[in-house]
């Protein structure tokens, strides 16, 4: 059975938080809407800020990364500013939730 979390795309990579305010909820539907409707794949944001290396590279190859932070602690950005990898950025709460 082939990998089922979208390993080796290199497509656009959603990066929701799903933490636990009601934001990152809708961060994380979103996500998997974007992806639902053939825009991208979600990937996981845990494996960015856990460094896990496969994951960072996969990331890396990604045409375009956006990461949907759900509050303005912004963890997701910051996973990837601490990886050091560019990413489009998005805080549900900047834009009116």
């Amino acid at each position: 059975m082939g990998c089922k979390c979208s390993c080796g795309e290199v497509g656009t990579l959603y990066f929701p938080c799903s933490g636990a305010a009601d934001v990152s909820g809708l961060a994380d539907q979103v996500a998997r809407r974007l992806q639902k409707y053939g825009k991208g794949k979600m990937y996981c944001l845990a494996g960015i800020g856990a460094v896990v290396s496969g994951m960072i590279e996969s990331t890396r190859s990604a045409k375009a990364r956006v990461v949907i932070d759900g509050c303005p602690v912004a963890c997701g950005k910051k996973a990837f500013e601490k990886a050091g990898i560019e990413a489009y950025s998005f805080i549900l709460t900047d834009v009116g939730f």
